[in-house]
């Protein structure tokens, strides 16, 4: 294998995972994506944080902020310390659809991706080897 060919099965990993993403929830767009994850991982922020963090555009991070509140995804409200700034979270009903998608197991994924049974079982399991050598507590994407 060489990176070429490591990209594209990366590529094709992250096809799979984002088809449990289009179940019962709006996808988003990469722009929308990239702000959702900075919410998620700090929560309560203002437009002006989420801004200096992803590094696109305030009208931009407002516009994704916008439309993400208008399907339920993101909530807004006042910052109880100084009511002229707004914070952002993930709306309740986001983080359980969140729960949902990341405890849906990949068992399912890989043989609706697979038609024959065996090739899916031995993705899978190939699959679980990889997890238990590349992720660990120090490495990307660990969690």
């Amino acid at each position: 294998m060489n990176i070429a060919r490591l990209r594209r099965l990366g590529r094709r990993l992250g096809e799979l995972a984002k088809a449990v993403d289009g179940e019962g929830q709006p996808l988003l767009t990469p722009g929308e994506e990239a702000v959702f994850e900075d919410v998620l991982r700090h929560p309560g922020s203002a437009v002006g944080e989420i801004q200096a963090r992803t590094g696109f555009a305030q009208s931009h991070v407002s516009a994704s902020v916008a439309r993400m509140r208008e399907r339920g995804i993101l909530e807004t409200g006042p910052d109880p310390a100084d009511g002229r700034r707004t914070q952002v979270r993930v709306a309740d009903v986001a983080m359980h659809w969140l729960f949902r998608r990341a405890t849906t197991p990949v068992e399912e994924v890989v043989r609706r991706a697979m038609p024959d049974p065996a090739d899916a079982d031995r993705a899978v399991a190939l699959l679980k080897e990889l997890e238990t050598l590349l992720i660990t507590d120090d490495s990307h994407g660990a969690g």
